[in-house]
């Protein structure tokens, strides 16, 4: 049995906050799960991530790592093969694949590489500077002047 959380209430005290109810929402889903390639994501810092997936048997050129607002997508579709022979038993798996990761705001992907079978792709969050917390100064008077609205003179 499966209960699901009704987000309904914290609309009402929270303001801009619907895609991350909807991600709450989306996650609840009963969702096939994927366990193929498989993948660790690493915190390195603050605001580094580090997504490493197996991907063994592919190249550089099977790869395509897209970042579309705020979904990374990484596929590969293996590249024919010449016949060179009969396989007896193939445990490399060489399927193609479409991994999808849901980031959030202000995450970017820094670089990609490929080493020993295993991808990393750095990840990092830089939050502009109108979005970081500023002091706000109480002040006695007004700063701002009032503005004035001059009317129409007429000439004599």
């Amino acid at each position: 049995m499966r209960n699901e959380f009704d987000f309904a209430p914290l609309f009402r005290s929270s303001i801009g906050f619907d895609r991350v109810f909807n991600l709450l929402a989306n996650s609840q889903r009963l969702q096939a799960v994927e366990t193929w390639p498989p993948y660790d994501i690493v915190k390195t810092s603050e605001d580094g991530y580090r997504i490493q997936m197996a991907v063994a048997g592919f190249g550089e050129d099977d790869l395509d790592i897209t970042q579309e607002r705020n979904v990374l997508v990484v596929k590969a579709q293996k590249a024919e093969e010449p016949n060179t022979g009969e396989y007896l038993h193939r445990g490399i798996a060489a399927r193609a694949f479409e991994r999808r990761f849901e980031l959030a705001d202000h995450v970017r992907v820094e670089n990609a590489s490929l080493k020993n079978g295993l991808l990393s792709i750095e990840l990092k969050r830089e939050v502009p500077e109108a979005m970081k917390p500023r002091k706000i100064a109480i002040g006695g008077e007004a700063s701002v002047a009032p503005i004035q609205i001059e009317g129409e003179k007429q000439a004599a």
